[in-house]
């Protein structure tokens, strides 16, 4: 089990979010995959990617967007319920 570091959380940001300060692209996360990886670690990278891409695509922003508030819950366990909450309050202005 990995330990929550908030210094490396920043760095992510600080490193790959060159747009946007508090938001990744989808061409900024596949580059922060590609800087993480360890020499012939193949199913690392096929993890490393697949647990990303399906976070990008499922909670990007209209604008393509990957928030930095959204990554964070996912280290806290709160992005399903907010997920949720969301999904709630479009349905209810439908």
């Amino acid at each position: 089990m990995h330990k929550f570091v908030p210094s490396k959380f920043e760095e992510i940001f600080k490193k790959h979010a060159l747009t946007h300060s508090n938001a990744l692209t989808s061409e900024e996360v596949s580059l922060l995959l590609k800087s993480n990886r360890q020499p012939k670690d193949y199913k690392g990278w096929l993890a490393a990617w697949t647990e990303w891409k399906i976070l990008y695509i499922l909670c990007k922003e209209k604008n393509g967007l990957l928030r930095k508030d959204t990554v964070r819950a996912v280290y806290d366990g709160s992005l399903f319920e907010r997920m949720e909450k969301e999904r709630l309050s479009a349905k209810k202005i439908e």
